[in-house]
């Protein structure tokens, strides 16, 4: 990887006078002034300082100690943390579970909201999930809304947070900061929250993971709740999040990610995303699967569309492939499964209830 140089340094801070010669062209240079090409070219270049190649549990602790601490800080500064407190609000019945509103405090100065369901049709101490949502906000996850953000939440089968209650686990559901209530006015809210985190040393993504772990610490606080037993669902931008938060929530026990694991190079990097998925200098440092080797040994299930045209099957192919190297190092290759279904950008739930009932009982 070339050296890094300041902006001084590269510049120079003199000016020349006099004269300027004008270089003859050369000949064998062809000229671009595509930005989208020209980042192609510089990635060749980039190689990820602190990729994963243990090959045994040893050294495989070594590295995640190293990057963990690296992604953390590449993360951006830590919210300051307050006594856990949450407020009820509205509640909804049905047959299958009662669904609370509730704020959560996770900073000083906001509250996130959530929905937890709580099922009905079980006893005792339940496993738990966090639930996250993509770039549609929160309504079509909750089943909720007109009926064609209903038709959206059936045909890409984003309602997960309910149907997994009404199968017996209990989940919440948060509201992503950027979306639904938490956003300004007239505003995109990821890319206004992405502006101005950067601008004082936070990230979108280490924020809405901050978010989750209140979340756990919120759940843990709860009778119904097993605390050994909390997972964690998200789809598209949830994936995002599901993905780092597990790799650094160590109460996570289990990950379920879909519409998002593949490589920054093939996926954020290449093709249009939104902005909130920016981590600044995280290719510097790692690629996907070494967010996703900090998860190992849990259990972690990938989903992914064939369709997909955002996070391309290929590439998703060969990540899990390379974090399956991970697993395989620590003797728990099956705990990485894979769920590459016929469809497009979406949850799947094929082979939900089986890694749940396997992981969690």
């Amino acid at each position: 990887m070339p050296t890094r140089r300041s902006f001084l340094q590269a510049t120079g801070t003199a000016v020349a006078l006099g004269p300027i010669a004008l270089a003859e062209e050369p000949t064998t240079v062809k000229r671009n002034s595509k930005i989208v090409d020209h980042f192609q070219a510089v990635v060749k270049d980039v190689t990820p300082q602190l990729a994963w190649g243990a090959a045994s549990p040893d050294a495989h602790a070594t590295w995640r100690k190293a990057f963990r601490a690296r992604l953390v800080e590449l993360l951006g500064r830590t919210p300051e943390k307050v006594p856990l407190r949450f407020e009820w609000d509205e509640t909804v019945e049905t047959d299958a579970f009662t669904r609370r509103k509730v704020y959560i405090q996770t900073e000083p100065h906001y509250w996130t909201p959530a929905y937890l369901f709580l099922p009905k049709r079980v006893s005792g101490k339940r496993p738990a999930v966090v639930c996250l949502h993509g770039h549609s906000g929160i309504v079509p996850y909750i089943r909720e809304g007109d009926a064609k953000t209903r038709k959206k939440s059936k045909d890409h089968q984003l309602y997960y947070a309910v149907r997994l209650a009404e199968e017996g686990f209990v989940t919440c559901a948060l509201v992503q900061r950027g979306w639904n209530e938490t956003k300004p006015e007239r505003e995109n809210g990821c890319h206004k929250m992405t502006i101005d985190s950067f601008l004082i040393g936070m990230t979108p993504v280490g924020l809405r993971v901050w978010d989750a772990m209140r979340a756990v610490d919120f759940l843990q606080s709860l009778d119904a709740v097993d605390g050994d037993r909390i997972g964690v669902a998200g789809l598209s931008g949830g994936g995002t999040t599901s993905l780092f938060f597990a790799a650094l929530e160590d109460r996570v026990k289990l990950a379920m990610v879909a519409g998002y694991y593949c490589t920054f190079r093939d996926s954020i990097y290449t093709i249009y995303h939104c902005i909130c998925n920016c981590v600044p200098h995280m290719m510097e440092w790692g690629e996907m699967s070494d967010v996703g080797a900090l998860i190992a040994p849990r259990p972690m299930l990938v989903i992914s569309g064939i369709q997909d045209p955002i996070f391309p099957i290929d590439a998703t192919r060969r990540a899990c492939e390379t974090l399956r190297g991970t697993y395989r190092v620590l003797g728990a290759e099956a705990n990485l499964e894979t769920d590459f279904f016929e469809g497009p950008h979406a949850w799947n739930h094929a082979k939900v209830p089986a890694f749940l009932k396997r992981h969690f009982g």
